[in-house]
């Protein structure tokens, strides 16, 4: 966490050459916990994001920045002395995309006289497997293809059609399928196939 917080401020160095702002950099603790690649990227992006658009703001003459983890999320916070509030609504449009992509929350505070700020929570582990998406890695192209009908309620011959190939094919897919998803009925894996959101084309 500190390294990737020490090439955030190598970044910005850059950014606020030019800018008479005055910068406080609250580094992250030292025996924190080592935040993933594709994290600690979008942290750097979403932070400079948050700062260029307080060095746009004429009245900002201080920014604080600081990480932390509370044991499961990076916490970073950005914060300015601007006499008038921030532009809330860019700020989300600009950032949610990125935050949401990797499951965390934005939150806002602007005060016209007493500054802004935005804090960000990004959790460090990736969401635990479904059991049925752990199942759906099994299937191959053509079992997708035929799970994605038997979510419909297609018989054999309508899929076979569909699909142009042997009715006894299908039966085959299907048993396959059956197996695969550990379920006795075509009902059920079209179910598992409808929750995973797997459609006939």
């Amino acid at each position: 966490m500190t390294t990737a917080f020490a090439r955030l401020q190598g970044e910005l160095a850059t950014v606020l050459d030019q800018s008479s702002i005055d910068v406080e950099y609250v580094a992250p603790p030292v025996d924190g916990r080592p935040v993933p690649g594709e994290i600690a990227r979008a942290a750097r992006a979403v932070v400079r994001t948050v700062v260029l658009a307080y060095v746009a703001q004429p009245d900002v003459r201080r920014v604080r920045i600081a990480w932390d983890c509370d044991g499961t999320n990076l916490l970073l916070e950005v914060r300015n002395d601007g006499l008038h509030a921030c532009d809330t609504e860019t700020l989300t449009q600009q950032l949610s995309g990125r935050v949401h992509t990797l499951r965390g929350s934005i939150s806002f505070e602007s005060t016209a006289g007493w500054g802004s700020r935005v804090s960000i929570a990004i959790p460090l582990d990736p969401p635990p497997a479904r059991a049925d998406e752990q199942l759906l890695a099994g299937l191959n192209r053509r079992e997708r293809e035929v799970l994605g009908y038997l979510a419909y309620g297609k018989r054999n011959k309508d899929i076979a059609a569909s699909l142009n190939i042997g009715e006894s094919t299908v039966k085959f897919h299907v048993a396959s399928i059956l197996k695969k998803l550990e379920v006795k009925t075509r009902g059920e894996a079209g179910a598992v196939g409808m929750k995973a959101g797997i459609r006939a084309s």
